[in-house]
């Protein structure tokens, strides 16, 4: 199996979720396109911090994913 992304958005949000998930026992990675944007030069306003889970993970992790999305 491999990574899905779970979320997409602001650097906050994305750690804040990233937190949540991994308090429930989850493994996440984080792929921060803003950082790497600025870092090459080349700013990018529309970039977004994305979150990723492993695939087997997902049943595990979608209550959290899902009551973090009602409650933004």
């Amino acid at each position: 199996m491999g990574l899905m992304k779970v979320f997409s958005g602001s650097e906050i949000l994305a750690l804040a979720l990233q937190e949540k998930i991994e308090a429930a026992g989850v493994e996440t990675s984080i792929k921060n396109n803003i950082q790497s944007a600025r870092m090459s030069g080349f700013p990018n306003l529309d970039s977004a911090v994305e979150v990723f889970i492993q695939e087997t993970d997902f049943a595990k992790a979608n209550p959290v994913i899902e009551e973090f999305r009602l409650s933004i």
